[in-house]
């Protein structure tokens, strides 16, 4: 089973943009706070999110920097070379 719940806030605006057949894709990063390590700090996870269809545009015009968000999906994590180098995302 591959399903994922993150609670965060977002990092910056959501970006909406549209693939060559017109479907709306929004991407953004949410930034979950891990629980507090032994010196009583919080580290921080920058997790990137895409947003496909109609659920793309509802996020790119109703949510903004700094807002609280519930995601709910499935990860996935993507190869690829840029440069001659070997990346993975």
């Amino acid at each position: 089973m591959n399903r994922i719940c993150l609670i965060g806030r977002l990092a910056a605006d959501p970006r909406l943009r549209y693939t060559q057949d017109g479907v709306a894709v929004s991407s953004f990063v949410v930034a979950v706070e891990r629980p507090y390590s032994g010196s009583g700090e919080r580290g921080v996870d920058f997790i990137p999110v895409v947003a496909w269809r109609k659920l793309g545009e509802v996020v790119a015009s109703n949510l903004t920097k700094g807002r609280l968000v519930g995601v709910e999906g499935r990860l996935q994590v993507r190869d690829y070379e840029a440069h001659g180098e070997r990346r993975r995302i």
